[in-house]
């Protein structure tokens, strides 16, 4: 069972006969009461840096040195993918639109999707020749044709980066290929993933397509993973000297969704190891619980000077957590809100937040809004409730 305390900081309520509001969440998490077993240690990984992350809840169950700015090799078209699908669901863009090759983009070395220059290649092609053959000279093709240049696009990647809030990445070419000063953090790269999950749906199938053939060379996707387990549903690997072997992908079971990057690792098989080591560790000893639902009136405090005496409260989403398997009952939801509401309210204003504690840790913290308008009252309502607050003071 959720333990659920409310904290209502309200000056003079008892003056009025409120009492304060005690929450009672019901034990959904089996009937039988059962001893909480001590979650194992997350597996040993000789990866530079890591990160698991919950989708849905946006918690790290483990992480190494998350927030060291790294060589991210081909990871980054995770960014130039991103952005192309913000052009094709604004409309800038079309699939069926045809890009001209450029000779710059012909002639990018590395991986490649082997487009030709002085010949057409539509966006669908060129996602996915990036995507699935990670090629560099697909990627420098979709950044021309959406930038207008490449530098321009570059300069889009970067101002997107910071409105993520990924505050150790820089960028200097949309495909990974090294460059001084090119970096990102395993979680900022796991941040921008769960962003494009979250954002585009839809477009994200194109990241657990297993194989491409254009112009005749067919190319099987780099991450393994995809090939091992059918709950897999991808992300980007990349390699360079400098980077090492590094990948970041997702995986679904049991209504969850985990995100593991991985960088600087010695080999292909261990990058892909050491994420499906990460995603297993995950999926095995953790739950997700949900706290509250979105529009449920969780209290209805008292407003002075309104229409009404009262307005519901509640959260404007959902909020779930993650927490050790069979170990929910140690959470704690405690609700607080602001004290002396005043007219006018509108719906959605924050009034208040609800925290969310495990093993006296707070894990989570959601602004709990009004979930009606509550307009100023008439003259005498004003003059009245006035007359209250001074004597509450």
């Amino acid at each position: 069972m959720i333990k659920a305390l409310s904290s209502l900081r309200r000056g003079g309520w008892w003056r009025h006969g409120f009492l304060a509001l005690l929450f009672a969440f019901a034990a959904a998490w089996g009937a039988m009461a059962q001893a909480a077993l001590p979650t194992p240690g997350a597996p040993d990984l000789s990866a530079r840096s890591y990160v698991l992350l919950d989708n849905t809840t946006g918690q790290t169950i483990v992480e190494r040195e998350p927030d060291r700015p790294v060589p991210p090799a081909s990871i980054t078209k995770l960014m130039t993918a991103y952005l192309a699908f913000e052009a094709l669901e604004s409309g800038d863009i079309a699939m069926d639109d045809e890009v001209l090759v450029s000779e710059n983009a012909w002639r990018m070395g590395g991986s490649r999707m082997f487009i030709e220059a002085g010949k057409t290649v539509t966006i669908e092609e060129l996602l996915q020749g990036m995507i699935v053959q990670s090629g560099n000279d697909a990627a420098t093709a979709l950044a021309e044709y959406i930038g207008g240049n490449e530098r321009s696009f570059v300069s889009q990647m970067n101002a997107t980066a910071e409105r993520l809030g990924m505050e150790e990445t820089h960028f200097e070419n949309p495909t990974g290929w090294p460059a001084e000063g090119h970096l990102m953090s395993a979680r900022d790269i796991a941040t921008l993933l769960s962003r494009l999950i979250h954002e585009h749906p839809d477009l994200y199938r194109y990241f657990r397509q297993k194989s491409y053939t254009y112009n005749g060379i067919k190319q099987y996707n780099r991450e393994k993973l995809l090939f091992r387990n059918d709950w897999v549903d991808g992300g980007k690997t990349g390699h360079t000297e400098e980077a090492g072997y590094c990948l970041a992908t997702s995986g679904a079971r049991d209504d969850m969704r985990l995100i593991a990057v991985v960088l600087g690792t010695d080999s292909d098989e261990a990058r892909n190891n050491q994420a499906e080591a990460l995603l297993n560790y995950g999926f095995r000893h953790f739950e997700a619980v949900a706290v509250r639902e979105g529009g449920e009136t969780l209290a209805s405090p008292r407003v002075y000077k309104g229409e009404s005496d009262e307005v519901p409260v509640g959260l404007d989403e959902d909020l779930s957590v993650l927490v050790p398997k069979r170990q929910s009952d140690e959470l704690t939801v405690t609700l607080h809100l602001d004290s002396l509401l005043t007219a006018p309210i509108a719906a959605g204003d924050r009034v208040g937040s609800l925290r969310v504690a495990f093993d006296d840790d707070t894990i989570a913290e959601q602004p709990v809004v009004a979930l009606e308008d509550n307009p100023e009252g008439g003259l005498v309502k004003r003059l009245t409730d006035s007359l209250w607050l001074w004597w509450d003071e």
